[in-house]
């Protein structure tokens, strides 16, 4: 555990070097012990409560003080039933299948010689993060998982949030007797510290950043260390002339205001216009009801202005971005082709969805559109990986790597080839290529 203001004190080196071997130890935990620390990390987080809800209240009374955005403050807020719910998600890893020595593509070759690939951890993963204490025991929990060592560094508005729970976990490790190093926060909220551990090659493998567009294209521009970035969501969500119009509603509505704070929540509606003026005066004042502002194109404007709904006008900017809060851009659109084309300059290839009851046009949906997840008559809020099955997550990535989607624990593994096989009394066999 790192922690302090004065970046002198902070030994970059001698984390990545502890983080390496603490690696190598982790890559050959067997399951059931690396199942029992995540038990004991959970219990962990559950007798001490009232240190880190402590902590994370100074941190959030710090932050509104501040005057941090309300959307970022929500993200901060660390409560009861949230710090249940994280550890109730690091019991859930440990019943989640182990993807380290899976063994897959097996085949022989015609010379006898036996081949395979195994599932082996990508070694030490750094996460940079903001304003979300919870990434701090999500990625703790499924880097353990998978044989990964890591180093965190939450945002200056968590510090308080992260020392405590990094403490927490660190102690829950070293109970179990796996090296507290495996996991280690980075508790300095010094922006050259971000720098320097983006280049630290030597000892980290991968960087996984979690926060705004100025975070990830700071990471991209400044690695020297492979990036994968994602978590930046534009989220639209087309609704055609067919779709069931309670059903748009309900979906629409959980979509934006569940918790509008998210990357998959939803940014951009789009309406067919032999839909508009049915579904849009009903959402609409539903929407307004729960606060959330609407940004409409003139079309729609006119039409919501007209049933009494309260909206101003969609700017350029309105499109394209990711609000994390309760407003919303909304646009009247021709069709499926002028949708598409719609996504495809505005999307930022995060979640899209469509309602619809006409097969071929949700068929042209989830072919055309280039997104980690396309939603059918679904929430973009699915686009998680504890909604798909995949326990806690570490980021969603929008990249076209090995990872996209929600990262969990077979994104953060990579393979090796294993050429040959064991030997056995009286029939080894060596081979020489030819």
């Amino acid at each position: 555990m790192s922690a302090g203001s004065d970046e002198s004190t902070v030994d970059l080196e001698a984390m990545g070097a502890a983080a390496r071997s603490a690696s190598r130890k982790l890559a050959t935990t067997p399951t059931a012990v690396k199942d029992e620390a995540l038990r004991a990390i959970s219990r962990a987080l559950r007798q001490a409560e009232g240190q880190i809800l402590a902590a994370n209240a100074a941190d959030v009374d710090e932050a509104r003080r501040s005057d941090l955005a309300p959307a970022l403050v929500d993200r901060l807020l660390l409560t009861p039933a949230r710090l249940e719910a994280l550890a109730s998600d690091v019991e859930r890893v440990a019943t989640l299948p182990d993807p380290v020595g899976e063994r897959f593509d097996e085949g022989v070759l015609p010379n006898g010689l036996p081949v395979h690939r195994r599932r082996v951890p990508l070694g030490v993963v750094a996460a940079i993060y903001e304003a979300r204490p919870n990434v701090t025991v999500d990625v703790a929990a499924l880097c353990l998982k998978t044989g990964n060592a890591t180093i965190l560094r939450g945002g200056k508005e968590t510090m308080r949030s992260n020392a405590t729970l990094g403490e927490v976990v660190c102690g829950a490790l070293e109970g179990s007797g796996l090296p507290r190093e495996a996991v280690q926060v980075l508790a300095d909220p010094g922006r050259e510290l971000v720098r320097r551990l983006l280049r630290l090659e030597r000892f980290v493998d991968v960087v996984i950043p979690r926060g705004g567009e100025a975070l990830h294209r700071f990471c991209r521009e400044n690695a020297t260390i492979p990036v994968i970035s994602g978590g930046i969501g534009v989220c639209h969500l087309y609704v055609d002339a067919t779709a069931d119009l309670e059903r748009a509603r309900a979906i629409v509505h959980n979509a934006k205001v569940q918790r509008p704070s998210v990357c998959n929540a939803l940014d951009t509606l789009l309406v067919e216009r032999r839909m508009a003026e049915r579904l849009l005066p009903s959402v609409g004042a539903d929407l307004a009801a729960s606060g959330v502002e609407l940004r409409a194109d003139g079309e729609g404007l006119a039409i919501l202005h007209a049933a009494g709904v309260p909206a101003i006008p969609a700017g350029d900017g309105d499109f394209g971005t990711e609000f994390l809060a309760l407003v919303l851009s909304l646009r009247v659109v021709d069709g499926l082709d002028e949708a598409l084309e719609h996504i495809h300059r505005h999307g930022s290839g995060h979640s899209e969805a469509i309602l619809t009851e006409d097969a071929a046009a949700s068929a042209r949906f989830v072919d055309e559109v280039d997104a980690a997840a396309v939603m059918v008559n679904a929430s973009t809020r699915f686009n998680d990986g504890g909604q798909l099955g995949l326990g806690a997550e570490v980021a969603v990535s929008t990249q076209k790597i090995h990872a996209r989607g929600p990262m969990a624990l077979r994104e953060l593994t990579t393979y090796k080839w294993v050429v040959g096989a064991p030997p056995e009394p009286g029939s080894t066999r060596y081979f020489v290529r030819e």
